[in-house]
């Protein structure tokens, strides 16, 4: 959180958010991703991506292959982002290769449609084994949208070893 105190007026540009003063102190938030809701992939491949995210996201986003079976969503500068470190990786390593493959191959620009759903391409729908219900998760600088099974194959398993895994990433939460 960021704590302005008001001498004069001002506006800052926060994610999507403009915040603007006149006369009073605010509060602001840095913008993230979080929550999980649960939508339908429909006949057509479109999935309602939540109103919330949206607002993060823009009216255009890249949806790419994610790890552990789920598909990721990025705007725009989140994707720029990516591009730029992928670019830094040395192109002699196999490993390099393939994981700048994998991230990018089936990647794919989508826009949001007046519903707020986005059609997914096929290919992306067979890697995640999208089916009917999805679950779209909110993490942090970027979303997820996951079939409902792995989900909550995937929650299970993580949700079990929830303290070890807290425990083992201390370093780096310091």
């Amino acid at each position: 959180m960021i704590f302005f105190t008001n001498l004069f007026t001002y506006s800052i540009n926060i994610g999507k958010m403009v915040v603007e003063s006149g006369t009073k102190c605010h509060k602001v938030v840095n913008l993230m991703f979080m929550g999980e809701y649960a939508h339908q992939l429909d006949n057509k491949g479109r999935l309602i991506i939540p109103a919330k995210f949206r607002e993060l996201l823009g009216d255009q986003m890249v949806i790419n292959r994610g790890l552990d079976g789920c598909l990721n969503v990025y705007s725009i500068d989140s994707w720029q982002t990516i591009l730029n470190q992928l670019k830094q990786l040395p192109t002699t390593k196999k490993e390099s290769r393939q994981y700048m493959h994998m991230m990018t191959a089936k990647a794919a620009l989508v826009d949001v449609d007046s519903a707020g759903r986005v059609l997914l391409p096929s290919s992306l729908i067979s890697e995640a084994a999208l089916v009917k219900s999805c679950i779209i998760v909110g993490v942090v600088d970027h979303c997820e949208i996951w079939s409902e099974e792995r989900w909550n194959a995937y929650y299970e398993g993580a949700s079990a070893s929830f303290e070890t895994i807290a425990e083992s990433l201390t370093d780096f939460l310091t």
